[in-house]
């Protein structure tokens, strides 16, 4: 398993992937070997999850660097050290790890992981000069007409996500639209190669978390966003402006609604906005924190709040998965044509405005305060969580594995 996150990574949800896969496989016969990067090429590291890694899984962490902070000369550095990204430095040390590795433990197959590109790099390597037949977990898009927006990253990405296509034994997607365009895309391929295993939870540590002593009666509704929020994907702009409008007709005030961003990045430029609408004592940015803790925030939260953009249609948050677990009301900020919608819909949550309409989001916010506040704001049913846990994913990455090794035998 080729995978840049891993823990002692901090600030990457998408870590819990790979991280509940190793976890699991060997329930269904695989014992994963993960090969990541040496924890130095991490800006930020929290050791609070070492502990989720399972003890008879062996973790290689190969040589690798961040080209912007190892590697930049008066905080410039060349594009060159870059391509496909900051860590391709850790191809050189993969590869000759991946190879030891295969020399010493014999896998049957290969898996690599996006969004570090130099990830399916190094497992187009390791492929290319061992023959294992090689699974990419892309989850999201790796290319789109306008992304990666660097027109040089983003034919270097193509070419990597071309490679992929063409010798990948499967190609696995999050998002049911990602796997419609991938499979429009290269249709020379079989519809066999192109497979959906959705993000989750992971159960067993939801069970480990310890929730606060209940807050008192009389207090603000709390709304909970986890997780980044990208000033170009998730944009809070119009939900800022439709606070502001609820707030300038005096249905909300903030002794009756609290708004938490919890580790969301560029919190001085959303700083200044809140000021701009006079909801600055509304809406609050608070650090990151061990992800127990994050989970504990949504179990107790009124209300968890998702955002995307249209332009993510074809993606889907793995928090949205999380917040199905916490069995709390969800809002979503969201196109409602778009894949995160669709999932919220599947689940019985109908609470969805467009996150680029402030008139709209002021409307639903408006019925969604008000059914929180009467109890009727619906949850996703148990059924829909059961299927949505990691280990019920982990299930279908296991039978993807099978097909691939039962595949590549024949072609033999």
């Amino acid at each position: 398993m080729i995978a840049y996150h891993f823990p002692p990574v901090s600030g990457s949800s998408g870590m819990q992937r790979t991280l509940s896969f190793s976890r699991y496989l060997p329930e269904y016969g695989w014992q994963p070997l993960v090969l990541s990067i040496h924890p130095r090429a991490y800006k930020q590291r929290r050791g609070d999850q070492l502990a989720d890694i399972c003890s008879g899984t062996l973790v290689h962490r190969a040589f690798g660097l961040d080209t912007a902070r190892h590697l930049a000369l008066k905080g410039r550095y060349s594009r060159f050290l870059a391509l496909p990204d900051r860590w391709v430095s850790w191809w050189l040390g993969a590869v000759p790890a991946g190879l030891r590795l295969i020399h010493h433990y014999r896998p049957q197959v290969l898996w690599s992981t996006y969004p570090i590109a130099t990830a399916h790099l190094i497992g187009l390597t390791l492929h290319r000069l061992s023959g294992l037949p090689w699974v990419a977990d892309f989850r999201d898009p790796m290319t789109e007409e306008d992304y990666p927006p660097n027109l040089r990253v983003r034919r270097v990405y193509r070419s990597i996500e071309a490679a992929a296509a063409r010798r990948c034994a499967r190609v696995i997607f999050t998002a049911p639209g990602a796997m419609r365009m991938y499979a429009d895309r290269y249709p020379e391929r079989s519809e066999k190669t192109w497979v959906l295993i959705e993000n989750g939870y992971e159960d067993s540590i939801f069970d480990m978390v310890s929730l606060p002593p209940l807050a008192e009666v009389s207090r603000p509704l709390r709304l909970v966003h986890s997780g980044v929020v990208y000033p170009d994907e998730r944009d809070p702009r119009a939900f800022f402006e439709a606070l502001a409008t609820l707030r300038r007709s005096g249905r909300i005030t903030a002794q009756s609604l609290q708004v938490v961003f919890r580790a969301s990045g560029s919190e001085d430029y959303f700083r200044q906005l809140l000021r701009e609408q006079g909801i600055a004592d509304i809406v609050h940015f608070a650090p990151h924190i061990p992800y127990r803790e994050a989970l504990a925030e949504m179990l107790t939260a009124d209300g968890l709040l998702i955002l995307q953009a249209s332009n993510c249609n074809h993606q889907i948050p793995a928090k949205l998965y999380e917040y199905l677990r916490a069995r709390r009301p969800i809002l979503g900020l969201t196109d409602p044509e778009g894949d995160t919608a669709g999932v919220l819909r599947k689940v019985g949550i109908e609470t969805i405005a467009p996150l680029d309409s402030a008139a709209a989001i002021a409307a639903t916010l408006q019925n969604f305060l008000t059914r929180l506040q009467d109890g009727t704001a619906p949850v996703a049913s148990e059924a829909e969580i059961a299927r949505s846990s990691r280990r019920s994913r982990v299930a279908s990455l296991a039978e993807c594995l099978e097909e691939t090794i039962a595949t590549d035998c024949l072609g033999r």
